[in-house]
Parts: C-alpha cells; structure tokens; sequence
C-alpha cells in the first residue's frame, strides 16, 4: 500500500505531538533539582517562593559591616551531649561548629548596625508565646534532596512552625525556598554508608524537653556558632546564653551564689 505525501505529513505531526507531550510528562533534569543543607535553608517539601541565598560562609562578614545569624531553639542535657556525640562518631564536619538545635531561622546575612531592631523584633516575638513540650522521636531523611539525616520532631512541631513564622517577620522577613520541618540534625554532607548507620542507629531515640525561649546566634570567623542572646517566652528576653532551656537558668544561679 502506498503511503501518500499527506499521510506521511499527518503521521509526523502526529509524532512530534507525541513527543511534546512526553517531554511534558517527564521529570525534570537532575540540573534543577534543588540542592541546600538542612541548616542553611529549612529542609523540606519544596515550596512555591523565592529562593534566598544563603549566608556565605568564606565570606569575612565583619569586613563589609555584615554578620551571619541564625535564631534556634537549643537542645537541653543531657540530650544535647548525646546528639552531639553521634554527630562526632559519625565524622559529621559541622559537629564541631553548630550545636544540635531546632532551626528556627537560618543562616542570614545582616547589617551589625541593624542587630538592636532585630533583638528588639525577636524579643516582641517571645512576649507571647506559652512555653511548650518538645519530643524528638526516631530518624528522619532529606535525601535525595539533600544528604541529610535528623532527629524527628513528633510533637511541638506546630510551635516550632508558629514561632518560625514570627522569627521570620519585620526585618528578618524571608522568603522560604522549602516548607518549613522542624527537625534535628544529626548527620549532613557524610559519605552514604554514614548516613545509612546514622538513621538505622537512631530509629528508636527519643527526649521531651520543655522550650521556654529560643536563642540568636552569630557565626564567627572560625565558622562556629555561639549564642548572642536568650529570649524567654513571656517577657522581653535578657540572657546570654545557648538557646537551650537549661543555660539561663544555669547562669542565674551561678550570679546568685556569686552575690
């Protein structure tokens, strides 16, 4: 049977339709696929924002009046000695340099001279929030997003979501490149086979802490974070310390045995 010049001409647009629609249908390169760390850009299902470079970190902040801070909820002992062990025994090169911590906001890039609005924003963020419970049960991945393994958040991750929003407000207002997940991290840019042990090895950990503010953070030029100040909930926060729940409380009695 012969094929006549219109036939043939339908059967090629009848092909190329074919391959529009496969093209259409089909994932998106590896090229595209987003790549972040699970402290630099809250880790998660992708959102539909803007996307936000991140602090830089061989960037020398303190030269161009610039400082990279992070606002998170620390963890108490002891489970903050355990999770920073495991980060250690699993050569994790960040274990040295970040204490375990719920992001809260991550790394970001701000004027010094801007550093008293934003304390005073983080403050009115405390004033109204009630303390709560934090309970971190079993292991969690971000791969193949990201090579990440946490500690998940199964209760309070509404809180930790509400006051995320809050940090996030006024001048420390940003957009978000993923959904929001409150977590722990506890091993990040390790060979697989680390990754592997890390989240068979810690499928059954669990801790409940209670949260009573959340701390600010500064990187320095070391890259270690340490903590600038605690904001309690309920009152205008006014100690130095980790973030964690233990630490004020810790310097408040050292001052009043010392006095």
């Amino acid at each position: 049977m012969s094929v006549t010049g219109s036939d043939a001409a339908r059967a090629q647009d009848a092909a190329r339709a074919q391959d529009a629609a496969r093209a259409q249908s089909a994932p998106l390169a590896d090229e595209t696929a987003p790549s972040y760390g699970a402290d630099v850009t809250f880790a998660g299902r992708p959102a539909m924002t803007t996307t936000v470079r991140a602090a830089d970190p061989f960037r020398t902040s303190e030269a161009a009046g610039l400082a990279d801070i992070g606002v998170a909820i620390g963890i108490p002992e002891p489970y903050r000695t355990q999770l920073q062990d495991w980060r250690e025994r699993l050569g994790d090169p960040n274990a040295a340099l970040i204490v375990p911590h719920v992001t809260l906001l991550g790394p970001t890039t701000v004027r010094v001279a801007d550093l008293p609005a934003i304390e005073t924003h983080l403050a009115r963020a405390a004033e109204t929030p009630e303390p709560f419970t934090i309970w971190l049960r079993g292991s969690g991945t971000f791969r193949p997003l990201s090579p990440v393994v946490f500690v998940a958040v199964v209760a309070g991750a509404t809180q930790c979501a509400s006051l995320a929003a809050a940090v996030r407000s006024g001048p420390l207002e940003r957009p978000l490149t993923f959904d929001y997940h409150p977590h722990v991290t506890v091993a990040h840019d390790i060979p697989a086979d680390g990754l592997d042990r890390a989240y068979a090895a810690l499928a059954e950990y669990q801790a409940r802490f209670d949260v009573s503010g959340f701390g600010l953070y500064r990187r320095g030029a070391d890259q270690r974070w340490r903590p600038l100040r605690f904001f309690a909930f309920g009152a205008p926060g006014t100690e130095v310390g980790t973030g964690s729940e233990e630490e004020p409380r810790a310097q408040e009695g050292r001052r009043r045995g010392a006095s």
